[in-house]
């Protein structure tokens, strides 16, 4: 998130109410247009079919899509011109979202792996600039998108979610405005780090859905899992089920998929000779969709010895259901016998989830024949459901505090749970006990609840607690994205409490910095002498020739402020004593006028000696 006082327009500040605006914070939300229905014109020859930019045409005119007025009041004009703004929405930030279209549109039947990979690299590239990211698909093959994504985002810490319409966002009657708006306030405003699809005011794990409707709004459906969010009156967020990154790592992309994969559906009467031609070279995994239960049938001579030495040459062989709803259970002979043919069991998993799971299972040339079977067969995503928890003393209390404070409706609850939670929680945080910490996870408490300034556990602990108990909460999946009210990360408080192994840490999990605020914080940490700040931040990747609103650097505000050990700092890390700002003053300027004999010295050394305009 950034301020939105950094990209006001100059024209028009002065008339405008920017007391309010300079505390008002925005999120970015990128948006990933690569076709399908919901940007489709009628073709009196062709049917619906995608035109390029018409998209684009139709959101910013929209009041809904596009508050232009804000945007032609408030926003810079490179802003004005990069970016559509959601109407302001009470209490949350201003959502800005960008639109990427592709060069090619395409209806969703068309898609191959190759688009994966192009999706998966274009979120890859411009992920540490936007706070979430929606795709916009087609809903033939969304769920096998949305499924193969899951997989290849690896250490995913942001949100993502891939959604669409049924009939194109141009007409009257249409899903696609609600499913667009709904997906980019999700994106911008809540931290679900998990590749989703969105339709019908409901959120499902990406991996858990089938399309099972071709005309009616509510298309997808999740029928072995309930939905991660669903939007209502309300916005209600399941925080509970939300999957997050359980180790400490970088955000990456797989994007070698195994193409040697394919899906036979049995039927009755089924002929071994099709059934060969599904176990024939080249392909180096089979997706078995199988009746009921996980049954087969046993009368066909020869279809066991086919799966017995199809498994034993190393081909994957996983069973799934027919069936939309329910699991692959050993019950009967019939799918016992499967076990013994060397086949691993589905369990609840879709057959897009499944496929997609082995085609990126099958790219780990790493991995061994044993562990890729292994993966098969656990959860890696959450595409598949491990066995419930027992029930815990923590959610126990919970209800009995609920009923006793007559607390029903599910909001009150889970503000309750979030208010007792970050209480029991923060108090270890500050006494530095992780034992505690630990047993209070281990209770189910709800260690990513944050306080009324949005701030995290992450947020509290940086600042003086050990770095086991800070490693334990990145080990949880508190995410190192989360801003608190004021647009602050917990990279950002690690900086100010001068914490090097902690910054260290956490950008070895993936954390950066806001470059469009790095300017305001390098020049105040110069001004005021903070040198291990300044070191801090180039630890965390900062450019520190980076320029605030007046177009001065650190280096200005060094030479400003008789800041010697500064000076000599940022002219060894290359910093640029003849960078101009917007009064046309260069550090050199500066160290020239004051006549400081140490910092005039320095600055008189042939380093840099190219003036450099705002």
């Amino acid at each position: 998130m950034e301020t939105l006082s950094e990209n006001l327009s100059g024209p028009s500040r002065a008339s405008q109410p920017t007391d309010r605006l300079e505390n008002t914070l925005f999120s970015k939300v990128l948006v990933i247009y690569t076709g399908g229905t919901i940007g489709m014109l009628s073709d009196p020859d062709k049917g619906l079919v995608p035109v390029k930019k018409k998209l684009k045409e139709t959101l910013s005119q929209n009041p809904l899509t596009h508050d232009r007025e804000f945007a032609q009041l408030y926003l810079s004009q490179e802003y004005n011109q990069r970016y559509f703004v959601l109407p302001w929405i009470e209490g949350k930030s201003r959502i800005l979202y960008e639109i990427y279209e592709y060069e090619e549109l395409l209806d969703s039947s068309n898609m191959s792996f190759d688009n994966w990979r192009q999706i998966a690299m274009d979120i890859y590239s411009n992920y540490n600039n936007y706070e979430g990211f929606v795709v916009l698909h087609g809903t033939d093959t969304m769920a096998y998108t949305a499924s193969a994504l899951s997989f290849m985002l690896e250490n995913l810490g942001k949100t993502v979610i891939v959604t669409g319409s049924q009939i194109p966002i141009f007409q009257v009657i249409s899903d696609g405005r609600d499913n667009f708006i709904s997906s980019l306030i999700l994106a911008g405003h809540y931290t679900i780090p998990e590749v989703a699809v969105f339709f019908n005011h409901k959120l499902f794990r990406g991996n858990r859905v089938t399309k099972t409707s071709a005309d009616n709004f509510n298309a997808f459906d999740s029928h072995n899992m309930i939905p991660l969010a669903t939007v209502g009156v309300a916005i209600e967020v399941n925080e509970n089920i939300i999957l997050r990154p359980d180790a400490i790592a970088k955000f990456q992309v797989n994007t070698t998929l195994n193409p040697n994969v394919a899906i036979l559906r049995l039927f009755p009467n089924i002929s071994l000779d099709v059934i060969k031609t599904f176990f024939s070279y080249p392909i180096e995994g089979v997706v078995i969709q199988s009746y009921g239960a996980g049954n087969m049938p046993t009368n066909r001579n020869g279809f066991f010895a086919l799966l017995s030495e199809a498994s034993a040459r190393g081909v994957i062989i996983i069973n799934c259901t027919q069936c939309l709803k329910g699991s692959v259970h050993c019950l009967y002979e019939t799918s016992k016998l499967f076990v013994e043919a060397g086949v691993l069991s589905g369990h609840d998993m879709t057959a897009e989830a499944a496929l997609t799971k082995m085609s990126y299972v099958l790219s780990k040339t790493d991995w061994s024949l044993q562990k890729k079977k292994q993966a098969m067969m656990r959860s890696i995503r959450g595409e598949l459901t491990q066995p419930p928890d027992p029930e815990r003393e923590y959610n126990s209390l919970l209800q009995n505090i609920s009923q006793f404070l007559n607390l029903t409706h599910p909001i009150e609850v889970q503000g309750l749970q979030s208010a007792i939670s970050h209480v029991l929680l923060s108090s270890s945080i500050f006494h530095n006990d992780l034992n505690r910490l630990v047993k209070l996870c281990d209770s189910g408490i709800n260690i990513h609840a944050v306080n009324s300034d949005n701030r995290s556990l992450l947020h509290l602990a940086v600042g003086g607690s050990h770095i086991d108990v800070i490693k334990f909460l990145l080990l949880k999946g508190l995410s190192v994205h989360t801003k608190d009210s004021y647009g602050q990360t917990a990279l950002t408080e690690a900086i100010r409490h001068e914490r090097q192994d902690v910054v260290e840490i956490l950008v070895e999990n993936g954390a950066n910095l806001e470059l469009n605020t790095l300017g305001d914080f390098l020049t105040r940490c110069a001004a005021n002498g903070h040198l291990k700040r300044l070191q801090l931040f180039e630890i965390a990747g900062a450019d520190l020739n980076t320029r605030n609103k007046s177009g001065r650097t650190a280096l200005h505000e060094a030479c400003l402020h008789n800041k010697a050990k500064i000076v000599r700092y940022l002219l060894s890390k290359g910093a640029n004593k003849m960078c101009a700002d917007t009064l046309g003053i260069t550090p050199q300027d500066i160290s020239t006028k004051l006549q400081d004999p140490e910092i005039l010295t320095m600055m008189s050394a042939d380093h840099n000696n190219h003036r450099s305009g705002p």
